[in-house]
């Protein structure tokens, strides 16, 4: 691919935008015009006892230094999983999905962003990933090597995080729905390692091009475990077909958009060059950051009616893909819910 004609944009981006003091004082904290469904509001009890949880099995693990625990407090782990589960067939299930999520947020803030002072770097990221990705598909070699494999996985954070929690998610899973987990954060690693290049060679994407690695690096891991954590197994020639894959990539594309909606100003306030959907289409457009946050905001809603539309006609195929589907869309509203009302994390530009 080439990068000549397009690696930086032909103009000065404007600087962070200021957040919306407008919507806060109207108590608005979705972003206006975004299409979403609704959700009944998360069980606060269940939300902390799922955090309780992961503290504790985060410091048995030593997973991350005392003055992280206001970061901890600030995502709300609890709270998120509680609203993308609202089917989860026991507590149990709720612990291994946030397990998850909390393991993929600290391989990310440890390996991938610079920005958060954690040791992540763009630079030597490919080693550090296929490293993450052996604390999931393990090594099979000769006893020397496999001893050595266990020792250095167990001697690192983030590595640690991802062999427990997927340990965790393996005893409520099937040998198929953990390996296509597995699978999945692979793709994740991918779209890391393509955002990590672009930045190290200042490459500023078509949108397609931005929408294709987002489609790799996105939530898609946390909605592979929908049925899993639901309690029942979408079989794997089901899970396989083009368009439950194709139903299933609208939903985390969708859900992936909105993380780059809310985060917009957070993002661009630590870094003014940061890529996301709205700085890459005020590149490729030549227009202002306004005009392009919202021309954003129509790409989501067209992703997502696709994915309302298409679910909704696939789920007429058999209760096993409705249920699925359900638990898809359960997933993508619970998590706009997540980042509308998560004040404290995330504000909206002042866009309206």
């Amino acid at each position: 691919m080439s990068t000549t004609d397009n690696r930086t944009p032909a103009f000065s981006l404007p600087g962070p935008p200021s957040p919306a003091r407008s919507l806060r004082a109207r108590g608005d904290t979705a972003v206006p015009g975004l299409r979403y469904r609704p959700v009944a509001p998360a069980d606060p009890e269940k939300a902390a006892e799922i955090d309780r949880r992961l503290e504790a099995w985060a410091r048995a693990l030593d997973l991350f230094p005392p003055e992280w625990s206001g970061d901890f407090a600030q995502f709300r782990f609890g709270r998120a999983i509680a609203l993308q589960h609202p089917e989860a067939a026991d507590m149990e299930r709720l612990t291994v999905a946030g397990k998850l999520l909390l393991a993929e947020n600290i391989v990310d803030s440890c390996y991938c962003e610079e920005d958060e002072g954690r040791g992540g770097a763009r630079l030597g990221l490919g080693g550090r990933l296929i490293m993450a990705q052996s604390a999931l598909d393990p090594l099979h070699s000769t006893p020397e090597a496999e001893e050595g494999w266990r020792v250095g996985v167990q001697a690192d954070g983030p590595l640690r995080s991802y062999h427990w929690a997927l340990k965790d998610y393996s005893a409520i899973a099937t040998p198929s729905q953990t390996g296509r987990l597995v699978h999945d954060l692979a793709r994740l690693h991918m779209g890391y390692l393509a955002e990590a290049a672009w930045a190290q060679t200042r490459h500023m994407p078509r949108v397609w091009e931005y929408l294709v690695m987002r489609q790799f690096n996105n939530f898609r891991p946390c909605l592979s475990i929908v049925d899993a954590v639901d309690g029942y197994e979408l079989p794997e020639a089901v899970y396989a077909r083009p368009e439950t894959q194709r139903i299933t990539a609208l939903a985390c594309n969708a859900t992936t958009i909105v993380n780059d909606l809310y985060s917009f100003t957070k993002e661009l306030a630590s870094d003014p060059e940061h890529l996301n959907l709205p700085q890459v289409v005020a590149a490729n457009d030549q227009c202002g950051l306004k005009t392009a946050y919202l021309r954003s905001v129509d790409i989501h809603n067209e992703i997502m009616e696709a994915f309302e539309t298409e679910s909704a006609l696939l789920s007429e195929t058999s209760p096993l893909v409705e249920r699925y589907a359900r638990g898809l869309a359960d997933w993508v509203s619970g998590n706009h819910e997540w980042h509308a009302s998560n004040t404290e994390r995330y504000s909206l530009p002042d866009y309206w």
